[in-house]
């Protein structure tokens, strides 16, 4: 195999690799839309129900479903013991829709849905949706931060292969992780948090937002890697050791332990909650 072959290889497996982690880490987070059917007359209807919400407008809940079909959505503040509120979807030419009504950053609604058609009721979920509320975040914040972050990780794994096959371009890529992991995760994703949810940082030592930890707990090994590889240029260790950190991070559900409002106290708060 020619050097050329395997330098394009390589790339081809870390582009595969990085993009599994990535819709891996989307779709076990805690803002993925939960995915919901129901089956009417011998047909499947499929449905995605939003667990996140940003900007000033109110949630839409949408469902594309015969004209005859009638629908209820109950919610409520989340981790509250409030009655629930009913709202009746409306069938708009389309589908049924309803909206729950927009919450300040971090507000939490909890909510279902149920159908009722030729007399029988339908739940499209066992346990309630929790929706999170959030600022509009500017695309020209958001998309540069959601670039380098998939190159960071992207980098990352491509110096770890390089290191494993000990490969003459560590080093370089190495710096190349460590700054966009640096302004993707450390400057633009602060940011990001401010637009979204008020606050600029609240990870350790201010809050327990694992978003925020986890960014700088893979910023310092990826650090003191660029270091021992400056004076190394030869050291192995240090970039397997801050890929296997950063790829482990990648494997925690994005968002989880972010951001929630408490609603008794109006303080928005961080970290895995009971």
């Amino acid at each position: 195999m020619s050097s050329k072959t395997k330098y394009t290889l390589l790339w081809i497996f870390a582009v595969i690799f990085t993009l599994s982690a990535a819709v891996y880490q989307r779709a076990t987070g805690p803002t993925y839309p939960k995915k919901a059917e129901v089956e009417l007359n011998g047909e499947t209807y499929k449905f995605k129900l939003l667990t996140t919400q940003g900007g000033e407008s109110d949630a839409p809940i949408n469902l594309k479903l015969p004209s005859d079909v009638k629908g209820m959505v109950k919610y409520r503040h989340y981790r509250s013991k409030e009655d629930w509120k009913m709202l009746e979807m409306k069938y708009n030419g389309e589908c049924l829709n309803a909206f729950l009504p927009n919450q300040p950053p971090a507000g939490k609604l909890e909510y279902t849905v149920s159908l009722e058609y030729k007399g029988k009721h339908y739940n499209l979920s066992e346990e309630p949706v929790v929706i999170r509320f959030k600022g509009a975040v500017p695309g020209f914040i958001l998309v540069p931060h959601i670039i380098l972050m998939f190159l960071a990780m992207l980098y990352s794994t491509r110096t770890g292969i390089e290191a494993l096959v000990n490969g003459k371009r560590t080093y370089l890529y190495t710096t190349i992780t460590l700054i966009t992991l640096g302004i993707g995760g450390m400057i633009l994703g602060p940011i990001v948090q401010l637009y979204a949810f008020g606050d600029l940082w609240t990870g350790w030592p201010f809050g327990g937002d694992w978003t925020d930890n986890k960014t700088l707990f893979a910023f310092i090994f990826w650090l003191i890697a660029f270091f021992v590889l400056r004076k190394n240029k030869n050291n192995r260790l240090w970039p397997i050791i801050a890929f296997i950190v950063l790829l482990s991070i990648y494997m925690i559900p994005h968002s989880m332990g972010g951001s929630e409002l408490d609603y008794e106290t109006g303080a928005v708060t961080t970290g895995i909650k009971k």
